[in-house]
């Protein structure tokens, strides 16, 4: 059965470790819950990723510093397993192991996800009974915690492979429009803070948010295909050269299968949510968006939260043809055009989190490029 698992090209990373979990519980059924938390080395963020839980997930949709979580910044130091006999008596009295005692939990085992020498994030087991980590135990969970691991670090490799090459082709492609710099950093966490409050109500889970995050920088990439002279005219296209930049969404779609089969990679979980934000992105709810002038719930979620995110930082970032606007003045536009071009539920989700937006564009601030 687990063989089975993962052969499998078309299952997630969540469902393929609920499967796991199933197969552990056969000979330990009181092992309650399978969690991996994935580490982001460039911004130092840990996030929750994926789970088997029998219950509510007691820790959902949630990121920090790894600074700031010391006890497991000394298992990735240490390397070793951290095993809690009975979390009621451990002297960390974090949110976090009141959050796993209010659940039922009263054991915990926890090991860091490494591949040659970097960290890729944590992998959690939780039982309801105390001191149920023993050695035998442990030892038998350490094996299926490989097999994790192993599916983890190459969701995440081929990720980068991915990401790494569309880079590769804007920068070969002379791409140098108001799609580069910061404005790729604060838009794509527009659209995980977007995604983050909608997901609990369309039954997704911390995965879905983070692909969404991975994938909405690539939004844009069949500009790449788009001649410089209408790219980068500094005023209005004609209706000829609108019609031309216009295509660059059914070109990204191009593309991204092109370098999915290029680099192996049509197995990487979610890429039809790829494939959604770069063809979808500039569609309408009422139907005057492109390329098919879809309407309504036509649209893919993940595609109007991108648009709405990519508005947003277009609105208040500088243009060569525009100054930037005010967060209030931006955020009345989007008001305006919610429920008519733009998601209301993904413009709500938005303007919801006023201070999370003002410490993104305060990080990544303009620069030169925009």
């Amino acid at each position: 059965m687990l063989q089975h698992v993962l052969d499998k090209d078309k299952i997630s990373i969540a469902e393929r470790l609920c499967h796991i979990h199933a197969e552990i519980t056969r000979e330990y059924p009181h092992l309650c819950r399978v969690a991996v938390a994935v580490y982001d080395i460039e911004t130092n963020v840990l996030k929750t990723f994926a789970h088997s839980t029998n219950g509510a997930s007691p820790i959902s949709f949630y990121e920090a510093p790894l600074d700031k979580a010391k006890s497991l910044l000394e298992i990735a130091n240490d390397t070793k397993p951290r095993i809690i006999d009975d979390l009621r008596l451990h002297p960390n009295k974090s949110i976090h192991t009141a959050k796993l005692l209010d659940c039922g939990f009263r054991s915990s085992m926890t090991l860091p996800i490494r591949y040659n020498g970097s960290l890729y994030g944590f992998l959690f087991f939780n039982s309801s009974k105390v001191g149920y980590f023993s050695q035998a135990r442990t030892a038998t969970l350490a094996a299926y915690a490989g097999i994790v691991s192993l599916l983890i670090v190459n969701e995440i490799q081929n990720l980068k492979t991915f990401k790494g090459a569309v880079k590769t082709a804007r920068e070969f492609s002379r791409h140098r429009d108001e799609e580069t710099g910061s404005h790729l950093e604060r838009m794509s966490r527009y659209s995980r803070l977007i995604a983050r409050d909608l997901a609990p109500k369309y039954g997704k889970d911390d995965d879905w948010v983070e692909y969404i995050f991975q994938f909405a920088p690539l939004h844009d990439v069949g500009k790449v295909a788009v001649p410089d002279h209408i790219l980068l005219k500094p005023g209005k296209l004609t209706a000829e050269e609108y019609e031309e930049m216009k295509t660059h969404v059914t070109k990204g779609g191009e593309i991204i299968e092109m370098m999915s089969e290029q680099f192996g990679l049509n197995t990487l979980n979610f890429f039809d949510m790829l494939r959604n934000i770069v063809i979808y992105h500039h569609e309408a709810l009422d139907g005057s968006g492109y390329p098919n002038r879809l309407s309504g719930k036509d649209i893919p979620l993940e595609a109007k939260i991108v648009a709405v995110a990519d508005i947003f930082d277009a609105l208040t970032s500088c243009r060569p043809y525009k100054e930037s606007w005010s967060n209030d003045r931006a955020i009345k536009t989007l008001q305006v055009e919610a429920g008519v071009r733009l998601d209301e539920e993904c413009v709500n989700a938005l303007i919801n989190h006023l201070p999370d937006i003002e410490r993104i564009q305060q990080e990544f601030s303009e620069d030169l490029i925009g």
